[in-house]
């Protein structure tokens, strides 16, 4: 790939090293390096100012469930924006998109749902079901009841109390996170983390037992809730081991802890049912979803809580005069027509369906073509989630240095093959390819996936790296 034209002032290269500050970026390699600038997409495909090509193997940031172009949508915003381009809804205002919205998520909730509280981003949403939390124990007369708890290499959004739910190093150094009151147990993958010969189940029990003997150990009284991705996404598309869930619930029953789903990445038919939560049966009393809501062409999240939750907000609510908590575009209705027309799409064009078909079609493709690879340690994955880990020693499971940027390497060399990949931890490679996504394209994806293998098997070689 020709390194972007960074010497010329009025190059756009050289104007965004100039003046922006870009998230989760290495801002020093980024003065040398530069932008890939996207310039327009249609399908699941993208264009650099180059006018090339590129396959979108991660829909984005795991969001772009219906491409880079949809019609109807573009039709959805402009009929909204000449109707009514935005108003509040505190105070009780309100537009028939929210509601609409509204009542569209609470017919499509896994469990029962009573209320939808409407944000910008899955980071707003995980920080609103954090004070929602805090409030409702307050009212419920255990102010104490506020510890929040998530697991290692969890990722939940990057606002203070989000970020310290998110349990990954990177998103805590120099920050000084996690805030107090944020705690975090063990991350649930069986290839790292258990025991030799531990079955999957059995690793469940002891997951779920060290979970019952932290909230033993910082007393019940003070545990609020659990927040849990249904499959973790940014931490390594990690999928739960068997009854893990199921484990987990029957915890926090027994000590009346608030299980918080995080359908952030999960929702509108990623793991192949409507919701991660179907696919490993949560049954949350929160549960927050943004990134495919909208398909991503707008900023919207959501908050949806059971009756309980939403009678002690309303309880707050008359004790206090109102709930004090709320953003300028909660439920901006121009967002909220395209997310409402984001879901009828996938009804309308049997998107879940499909996702569920071309998900068992690339996980089978990975599985196949790359987990006997001698550098491949796992694939894993679920439905249209999914990533292939490398390893320096695969009988031993040992990662390569994380110096050595071998994940990065792969995504570069993918990049040049015309692919965009994404490099988690460990040297995961992360797949999660928009929901529109054709049997050929699935073909076409693993196919420039396996040039871009090749080759860096063989720098690894050259290098005295790999075997």
């Amino acid at each position: 790939m020709t390194p972007p034209d960074t010497h010329g002032a009025n190059s756009a290269a050289a104007r965004d090293i100039a003046s922006l500050l870009h998230p989760m970026t290495n801002h020093k390699a980024h003065r040398e390096q530069g932008p890939l600038i996207i310039t327009g997409g249609e399908g699941i495909r993208i264009r650099d100012e180059s006018g090339r090509e590129y396959l979108e193997a991660v829909a984005g940031l795991w969001c772009a469930s219906l491409g880079f172009s949809n019609e109807r949508l573009l039709r959805a915003a402009t009929e909204q924006m000449r109707r009514l381009p935005w108003y509040h809804s505190f105070t009780g205002r309100s537009n028939m998109p929210d509601i609409e919205l509204a009542e569209a998520l609470l017919a499509r909730a896994p469990v029962p749902m009573s209320k939808v509280f409407f944000a910008n981003s899955g980071s707003e949403a995980n920080d609103t079901a954090i004070k929602m939390v805090w409030y409702v124990n307050t009212v419920l007369g255990r102010p104490q009841k506020r510890k929040i708890i998530a697991r290692q290499r969890a990722y939940h959004g990057i606002t203070a109390a989000a970020a310290s739910l998110t349990g990954l190093p990177a998103n805590h150094r120099l920050f000084g996170l996690p805030l107090p009151g944020f705690l975090h147990v063990g991350t649930p993958h069986h290839y790292h983390f258990a025991e030799p010969g531990e079955s999957e189940a059995d690793f469940a029990s002891r997951l779920a037992a060290e979970l019952d003997a932290l909230i033993e150990a910082e007393g019940p009284e003070t545990v609020g809730a659990f927040f849990a991705e249904p499959v973790m996404g940014a931490g390594g598309c990690i999928v739960p081991p068997e009854t893990y869930f199921e484990k987990i619930q029957a915890v926090l029953r027994k000590h009346d802890v608030l299980l918080v789903a995080d359908e952030v990445i999960c929702g509108f038919g990623r793991t192949g049912r409507y919701w991660g939560s179907q696919s490993f049966g949560l049954r949350p009393d929160i549960l927050t979803c943004a990134k495919a809501l909208s398909a991503s062409f707008l900023p919207i999240s959501a908050v949806m809580v059971n009756e309980r939750v939403y009678e002690a907000l309303a309880e707050g609510s008359d004790q206090v005069g109102t709930w004090g908590h709320g953003f300028t575009y909660s439920g901006h209705p121009v967002a909220a027509a395209v997310a409402l027309e984001t879901l009828r799409i996938y009804d309308e064009e049997n998107l879940i369906e499909h996702a569920a078909t071309m998900g068992a079609l690339m996980q089978r493709g990975l599985r196949e073509r790359f987990a006997g690879h001698p550098l491949v340690g796992e694939v894993r994955g679920v439905g249209l989630v999914a990533a292939v880990e490398f390893a320096a020693d695969k009988a031993a499971k040992r990662s390569f240095d994380p110096a050595l940027k071998v994940g990065p390497r792969l995504v570069r060399m993918a990049e040049e093959e015309g692919l965009i990949l994404r490099a988690l931890m460990n040297d995961s490679i992360a797949f999660s390819p928009p929901l529109v996504i054709a049997a050929a394209e699935v073909e076409e994806m693993l196919e420039r996936f396996g040039r871009a293998v090749e080759r860096l098997t063989a720098e690894l070689r050259r290098e005295g790296l790999a075997g």
